[in-house]
């Protein structure tokens, strides 16, 4: 089954599964921005991208610099209280989703599957916000952890 349905075909051949983990340190949000940038313009881009970190860790900051890789041109806010935000305009198109408010894992799920429908439809790149909430197996999601660090930077740790 076809996992990485948001790449081109050439792109979603090359597939590596093995897990590989990445990390970096991240002086402020433009560093954040263009780690977001760099994400999507890799060969092997994720289709499915969770964002794990603390509130404030820069998720957002991340997710902006995604949007402007994707060619998106609008403002790119957290969608905590409309919960998801669809960004058909995006080469591929943009689906981000944030969980925070959903404390009960059956609601988590539940919102997730409805939009990785949607995604998986559009061809778009899903990134979910608080992916901690859920309780479903995604096995070919990657991660991105983002934690601050004493000296005011960020420390970034890419799993897949």
């Amino acid at each position: 089954m076809e996992l990485n349905l948001c790449r081109d075909a050439e792109a979603s051949g090359s597939l590596d599964t093995q897990s590989t983990d990445r990390s970096w340190v991240l002086a402020d949000l433009e560093a954040t921005r263009t780690l977001g940038r760099w994400l999507v313009e890799q060969p092997d881009r994720p289709c499915l991208l969770m964002l794990e970190g603390p509130l404030g860790a820069g998720k957002t900051s991340l997710v902006q610099g995604i949007a402007a890789a994707l060619g998106i041109d609008e403002p790119i806010t957290s969608p905590t209280f409309a919960l998801s935000q669809h960004y058909p305009q995006g080469s591929p198109p943009l689906v981000h989703l944030d969980l925070y408010r959903l404390e009960i894992p059956a609601a988590a799920n539940d919102l997730f599957l409805q939009e990785e429908e949607e995604a998986l439809s559009m061809g778009a790149l899903l990134v979910v916000e608080w992916p901690e909430r859920l309780s479903l197996p995604l096995p070919e999601a990657w991660t991105l952890t983002l934690a601050h660090r004493s000296d005011g930077g960020r420390r970034a740790t890419l799993m897949r």
